[in-house]
């Protein structure tokens, strides 16, 4: 199979579904920031130092899920597709809120404002965390565009997951640092 095909040397694309769109067209900018923030997640798991094979795990959990919800979004409600998808549930929001749980335990509390930095790790955490929250702005975004017909449970559960996902980055920033015995970067106020 060839790697390249030149259909879309026009700007145009396909979509899972099948349907031949731009490639500005929203469902792309939504599941491209997917693709984006999983490919800045493989760069922060093959930063972490051994005997942390735990958090490598998770991060591949969360590529895996970041790569279903892209299929979701790249095919269109009323299209034969979404048969063979994986369906998205509550189940991986609620493995993100015991990991989030589980790495606050082994920190400080927060009582400060921090800034997005410490060790390189942290750093590739903070600026997943801030594309996942790109990624939320531009499902959003296509969610409202859509009719309540268009509109799926799917959808709705990918965003309420990147919301999770956001916050599940910034503890692992924390993590990162706390693993390294690097402080978080706290905010001087003016």
């Amino acid at each position: 199979m060839k790697i390249y095909t030149g259909t879309g040397d026009t700007g145009m694309t396909s979509l899972f579904s099948g349907e031949r769109v731009l490639k500005s067209h929203e469902r792309l900018n939504a599941y491209g920031d997917l693709d984006e923030l999983s490919s800045t997640l493989g760069l922060l798991a093959a930063q972490l130092p051994p005997g942390e094979e735990e958090t490598v795990s998770q991060i591949y959990a969360i590529q895996s899920e970041l790569l279903s919800m892209g299929a979701w979004l790249a095919t269109t409600p009323d299209s034969g597709s979404a048969c063979v998808l994986h369906e998205i549930t509550d189940a991986p929001r609620l493995q993100l809120e015991n990991q989030i749980d589980a790495m606050q335990e082994k920190l400080s509390p927060l009582s400060q404002f921090i800034l997005p930095g410490g060790h390189k790790t942290a750093g590739l955490a903070h600026v997943a965390r801030t594309m996942c929250r790109r990624a939320e702005r531009d499902a959003v975004a296509m969610y409202a565009s859509m009719s309540e017909a268009e509109r799926t449970r799917e959808i709705q559960t990918l965003m309420v997951y990147l919301n999770r996902l956001s916050d599940y980055l910034f503890v692992l920033a924390r993590y990162c640092n706390a693993l390294h015995e690097t402080a978080d970067i706290t905010w001087p106020r003016p």
